[in-house]
């Protein structure tokens, strides 16, 4: 049955818009040659319980690219939810999905801190054990998951990927971290996951023990690992020291950067100089505002140390293909949401470009 534009035009009415039936116009938010988008990271706070605010929120703001994490990325295609049991909303997770790799996994999209977390008993700060009940209803959980998982296949997420794309917003990159406590398999399933979405490279923190052994996966995948670094310069095994991004560059062919050019600077290293010498290797750039000496992110972007805007002008100059990505990792201001704080963040950088 064929249609004509009058019939097209009810269909519209009466159902959605056109522009989500036969895809949307994606949203350009490359400025000046520089693609600007957003890690899906930043905006933890309105994941829950519905993460689609998510993608409502690059549609506000007008951000047409994302580097979706993994949990966000799992929520969105219907994983079971796990309890929380007081972990806290600020940790990354959607309605408490669970890291690959067990309970010992740090929370997807927060830096990793070394050893695996200890159980919630061994703790400071008051946190009351599991009791035997809680534990029970986490393990039957986790084996849910686990089953969801496996069941999950290329379509799972290029499903996702079409929520996104019907928005207007194209995913680019997926942030997958990976711990030591991982086994060969879940390293496979944040491979799978990333190009069942089609991205061009995988983003992750995690250590240099993991480096060396995702480096031949990623080999055999021939998908880029852009390595988020850190300011923890006083620990050997994490990617923060100017030695450590090379010592994980060297592990394979496809051990790439992901440069917080935020965390750059708190460890009091020049992201410029890092950037030209590195720019080949260099998968995106997370955009924040940290000052020198592992100081504090600063809420009003330009008035800490990190030179946002000559990593932004040497991108425009040089027409390195780096995505450029936003991470709102300070703390909202009173009065204030995600969704203003992003606009104001993202007005700060077209200014930059200007």
């Amino acid at each position: 049955m064929e249609y004509t534009r009058r019939d097209l035009g009810k269909i519209a009415l009466l159902s959605v818009p056109l522009s989500r039936a036969f895809g949307a116009k994606m949203i350009d938010s490359k400025i000046d040659g520089v693609q600007i988008g957003a890690i899906t990271y930043s905006f933890n706070t309105i994941a829950n319980p519905d993460p689609q605010a998510i993608i409502n929120a690059y549609v506000e703001i007008g951000l047409g690219e994302a580097e979706l994490m993994s949990n966000h990325c799992e929520a969105l295609a219907g994983a079971p939810a796990t309890p929380n049991f007081g972990r806290g909303g600020g940790g990354g997770r959607g309605p408490g999905v669970a890291p690959p790799g067990g309970l010992s996994a740090t929370v997807p999209g927060a830096p990793p801190a070394g050893p695996p977390p200890q159980p919630p008993a061994q703790r400071g700060g008051g946190r009351a054990p599991l009791t035997p009940e809680q534990q029970a209803e986490r393990q039957a959980a986790q084996e849910k998951l686990a089953q969801w998982r496996a069941s999950t296949s290329a379509n799972t997420w290029k499903a996702v990927r079409q929520k996104f794309t019907g928005a207007g917003v194209a995913v680019a990159l997926l942030c997958y971290n990976m711990q030591d406590s991982m086994k060969d398999e879940d390293i496979e399933y944040g491979f799978s996951m990333a190009e069942g979405l089609g991205v061009k490279a995988i983003s992750t923190s995690t250590t240099l023990t993991m480096a060396k052994r995702i480096a031949p996966i990623a080999d055999k995948h021939k998908l880029m690992v852009g390595y988020h670094g850190h300011d923890a310069t006083n620990d050997p095994n994490q990617t923060a020291t100017l030695e450590s991004y090379d010592t994980l560059m060297a592990y394979g062919g496809y051990n790439g950067i992901n440069l917080d050019i935020g965390h750059f600077t708190a460890a009091n290293y020049d992201a410029v100089a890092f950037i030209k010498q590195h720019h080949a290797r260099i998968t995106n750039l997370h955009i924040k505002d940290r000052k020198k000496d592992h100081g504090p992110n600063v809420a009003e972007w330009g008035t800490g140390d990190t030179p946002i805007k000559p990593v932004l002008q040497l991108l425009k100059a040089e027409k390195y293909p780096i995505p450029a990505n936003m991470e709102l990792e300070y703390r909202i201001p009173e009065g204030s949401d995600i969704v203003t704080e992003a606009k104001k963040c993202f007005a700060y950088v077209k200014s930059c470009l200007a």
